[in-house]
């Protein structure tokens, strides 16, 4: 129903957070009364009696039931419940159309993939630029590479990236540069769920242990000691 009513008046709304907003309400309460179709049955609490109240002295007697009149209620309840609704209502089936063509669709997916594939360069580049020694470049992406560390393809393609540049024996860093890759793991990290543990935090494992700078003659220092705190 969504795909065959909604994708028009979702273009409409493009821009309008407001009318975006109202309109995610409208969806999530269909979605919470199709999940709730009953409202809750409020159950009537019995009081405990209070301990020692059988050694009170003032104690009333229960009083006696009248077998007529607790007949009489019994059969209210029962007629009430021969003419209640079945409690499971039947469901309506009705045709839904199939709604615009999937083009339409596609269409606005395929600017959301080239974005991403936007994103996936910036990246790439932000790290030729660390490698190359292009610091003033690499500091104007960075904000947009740690934006798009949001992004699993992008915390994936870091990964690669840095494999690439340990694989061409580029692994021993500048303090410049060894700032900047550390700051890119450290924000890939943070972002990771726990979907990307055996994926990109796995990947980056032997990536930590490779990328180093020496800090003073025979002492060197490995990106691993600036990254093990994430979880």
């Amino acid at each position: 129903q969504l795909v065959a009513y909604d994708v028009k008046r979702m273009k409409a709304e493009e821009g309008n957070k407001q009318k975006i907003l109202r309109h995610i309400k409208e969806l999530a309460e269909k979605l919470y009364k199709n999940e709730n179709p009953y409202p809750a049955v409020t159950m009537h609490k019995v009081q405990k009696p209070t301990e020692g109240c059988h050694l009170r002295l003032h104690q009333k007697p229960f009083p006696h039931l009248d077998e007529g009149t607790v007949q009489w209620i019994i059969d209210q309840a029962t007629a009430k419940l021969q003419t209640a609704p079945p409690a499971v209502k039947a469901e309506k089936k009705c045709m839904v159309p199939s709604g615009p063509p999937i083009a339409a669709i596609l269409e606005r997916n395929g600017n959301a993939l080239a974005n991403s594939a936007r994103r996936l360069e910036v990246v790439r580049n932000c790290i030729s630029y660390v490698f190359e020694n292009k610091m003033l470049e690499a500091k104007k992406l960075f904000p947009a590479v740690l934006r798009a560390m949001k992004g699993r393809a992008a915390r994936h393609c870091l990964t690669q990236e840095l494999h690439l540049h340990v694989q061409q024996n580029r692994a021993v860093l500048d303090h410049q540069q060894f700032d900047f890759v550390i700051r890119m793991m450290n924000c890939c990290l943070q972002d990771c769920t726990a979907m990307d543990e055996h994926g990109i935090a796995a990947a980056l494992l032997p990536l930590v242990t490779a990328f180093c700078r020496k800090l003073s003659p025979g002492i060197t220092q490995f990106a691993y000691s600036c990254v093990q705190e994430h979880v």
